[in-house]
């Protein structure tokens, strides 16, 4: 539990640290910033996801949630905190979503010129058995019968190195922007490797992750911790 949080709903800037805290405009509650979704309003008053937490202006904070989101745009909370006449994309939810998929693929692009993954099943098959392999992707439009292959070689693989059993698979993305990211043709399955760009790219992820299947509601191609 937090101990203190500011009284006004607006922070005062983007400088919120990690382990800072905020309070849901819709739910009211003192959640963890990693919990939350920054807004600020552009200069000419439309409301923006402030996905880095790094645009200036104050901001008003929602839970990292499509419902709490599309929420707090039906109740127009926004025109309320911000005291004035606000702009709103058609579908702010989805707009949120597009954002942290694109940043979540901007970070996967800095894994492929670290050269912290490799493609291709056979590759990917080798990563697991080596025990290199810190989470699996595969593109969402790909074929079940390779991913429940690999699957059942990553469980194989984790009962002789427990901490594979954590490995994150990652299906939240197609194969066309998978290739976008990676600048390669035809990415189906995908193995990443340790390193500080893979760490980037997980923790993006799983941001976006929280966001689609916070509420229960999320279309089953994300699947980790």
């Amino acid at each position: 539990m937090f101990a203190t949080s500011e009284t006004t709903d607006l922070d005062r800037g983007p400088r919120a640290r990690p382990g800072s805290a905020r309070t849901c405009a819709v739910s009211r509650q003192v959640k963890d910033t990693d919990d939350l979704i920054r807004f600020v309003l552009s200069p000419t008053g439309e409301v923006v996801p402030d996905v880095r937490r790094k645009l200036p202006g104050r901001g008003l904070w929602v839970s990292l949630s499509r419902a709490m989101v599309g929420e707090a745009a039906k109740r127009g909370l926004f025109a309320k905190a911000f005291r004035r006449v606000v702009t709103l994309p058609p579908d702010l939810a989805a707009l949120t979503d597009t954002l942290l998929a694109r940043g979540a693929l901007d970070a996967l692009a800095m894994v492929g010129k670290a050269g912290e993954i490799v493609c291709g099943y056979g590759k990917v098959e080798d990563a697991i058995a080596a025990g290199a392999a810190v989470a699996l992707i595969h593109a969402s439009d790909g074929a079940d019968d390779g991913i429940r292959k690999l699957a059942a070689k990553s469980a194989a693989a984790a009962g002789k190195n427990p901490q594979m059993a954590d490995s994150p698979r990652i299906q939240g993305f197609t194969t066309d922007e998978l290739d976008l990211a990676l600048g390669r043709s035809n990415v189906v399955h995908a193995a990443l490797l340790s390193g500080p760009a893979t760490k980037t790219f997980l923790s993006r992820w799983r941001t976006l992750d929280r966001f689609r299947n916070a509420d229960g509601t999320g279309d089953g191609k994300t699947d980790g911790n």
